[in-house]
Formats: C-alpha cells, sequence, structure tokens
C-alpha cells in the first residue's frame, strides 16, 4: 500500500507537532507547516517529514505551501489561537481581525487550496481544530468566541457540501490543553499562561494528537464528525475543579 501523506498546519509547537509526531510514527507522510522554519526543519528531521514554511493569513504564502504538496489525503487545519481577553467595550480591532485571520481565514484559504488533491486522493479527509469556546461563549472572549464559531460553521457546511464525494470531513473541540495558547493570548506572559492550568489536570497536546490520529484511522465509510473532548477538571468553558 502506498504511504499516504498528511498536511498539518500550525506544526511548529503543541497540538499540530504532537499531531505530526503520532502521524509519522503511524506510516503517514508528514507535510508540516508554520511560520517558524527553523522548528519546523528540526521537527521534519526527527519524523522524516517535509517543512515548508506557513502564514496562513498571507495567500500567497499558503499558495506557495499547497503547491508544493504533491498529494494530500489527510488535512489537518490546526493553526490558530487566541489574542487577549478584553471586553467587548474595549474590544481591539487589530486583535479581533488577527484572530479571525488566523482561524477562519487561515482555515478557508488551505482548505481550498488542497480540496482537489483531497478529492483526488479517493478518500480525503479534513480535520478542523475547533475549540469549547465555539459551543460557549464566555466574557472577556468574544474575539475567540466569534472566531471559532466561524470555524464551526465553515467546517460544518463543508460537510454538507462535499456530500456524494470521497472526503469525510472532523472537528475536534478541546477543552482546556496545557501548550503555548495561553502564552501567545497573554502576549508572553508566562505567569499568567500558568495560572489558567494551576490547581486542575489539563489535557496535553497529545491527547488531542491520539484523537485526530484516531479519527484519520477510521474506514473510509465512517465519518467522525465532532468531538468534543474536555479535562474530567473541566465541565464547561469556565466551570474548572481546581484543587487549593
Amino acid at each position: 500500500m502506498a504511504q499516504r501523506t498528511a498536511v498539518v498546519t500550525g506544526a511548529s509547537s503543541g497540538i499540530g507537532a504532537a499531531t505530526a509526531r503520532l502521524l509519522a510514527q503511524q506510516g503517514w507522510h508528514v507535510v508540516i507547516g508554520a511560520r517558524r522554519l527553523d522548528r519546523l526543519e528540526e521537527l521534519a528531521a526527527q519524523i522524516g517529514g517535509t517543512a515548508h514554511v506557513l502564514d496562513v493569513t498571507d495567500q500567497a504564502s499558503v499558495d506557495a505551501f499547497c503547491e508544493a504538496v504533491d498529494e494530500c489525503h489527510l488535512l489537518v487545519n490546526n493553526a490558530g489561537g487566541a489574542l487577549g481577553t478584553t471586553s467587548i467595550a474595549e474590544a481591539d480591532d487589530a486583535e479581533w481581525m488577527q484572530m479571525f485571520e488566523m482561524n477562519v481565514m487561515g482555515t478557508l484559504r488551505v482548505t481550498r487550496a488542497l480540496l482537489p488533491k483531497l478529492v483526488a486522493s479517493g478518500d480525503g479527509q479534513m480535520v478542523s481544530l475547533g475549540s469549547i469556546a465555539a459551543f460557549e461563549p464566555y466574557p472577556s472572549g468574544a474575539g475567540y468566541n466569534a472566531a471559532k464559531h466561524a470555524v464551526k460553521a465553515l467546517t460544518r457546511v463543508l460537510r454538507l457540501e462535499m456530500r456524494g464525494q470521497p472526503i469525510r470531513v472532523c472537528e475536534i473541540d478541546p477543552g482546556l490543553v496545557e501548550t503555548e495558547f495561553s502564552v501567545v493570548r497573554f502576549s508572553g506572559d508566562r505567569e499568567r499562561a500558568k495560572k489558567v492550568y494551576q490547581g486542575m489536570t489539563p489535557l496535553t497536546a497529545e491527547d488531542i494528537a491520539e484523537a485526530i490520529a484516531w479519527v484519520a484511522s477510521r474506514p473510509a465509510h465512517v465519518n467522525i464528525d465532532q468531538l468534543v473532548i474536555m479535562p474530567r477538571d473541566q465541565v464547561s468553558a469556565q466551570v474548572v475543579h481546581r484543587t487549593e
């Protein structure tokens, strides 16, 4: 059986890097993309994959990246993230636009470009990384909530539009995962980021990678439409059991 190709965006760290490692271990050839090429090349060397620089907010970068992908059986749209915790009354337009570009337009651009290759594979899959924020809006998170609601809608519409095509579509929505996510959200404030996970056991990047790999391993007639994955300690977006 010919080796299948998986494309993972946002693969320089966190869930993206963990997913690339696990898929490679399971026999996939993994093409990884992100802005930090030094990290990508190090990871590609470790897993026997292929690294290309990718900025999902830049159409020219997406075009160049996707043109370098010869074939694609699995696309993991992992690139994205949150910025800031301002209220709507104090919302920063630039932060909102950047979150929309990273999460929504990035998913659209890469999916649109690779869709013909996914169809041509005869058994393509697109997995988008959403969030519990796509289900439960919360104070000081409106920009990220709005972006992830949009990713949720995009993913569902793609599933509807691909009816009759050899493509499966899945949305994976994690709760708290301890990665660089909060560090980025808090503009590099690592102490503040640590407090998000204090007193509870969050998910790890490897937990989500295992879910993605499981989805990708299902037979061609099985479509996992959606997975919501939460730490045991987290029962909703902002309700978390914490020890003292």
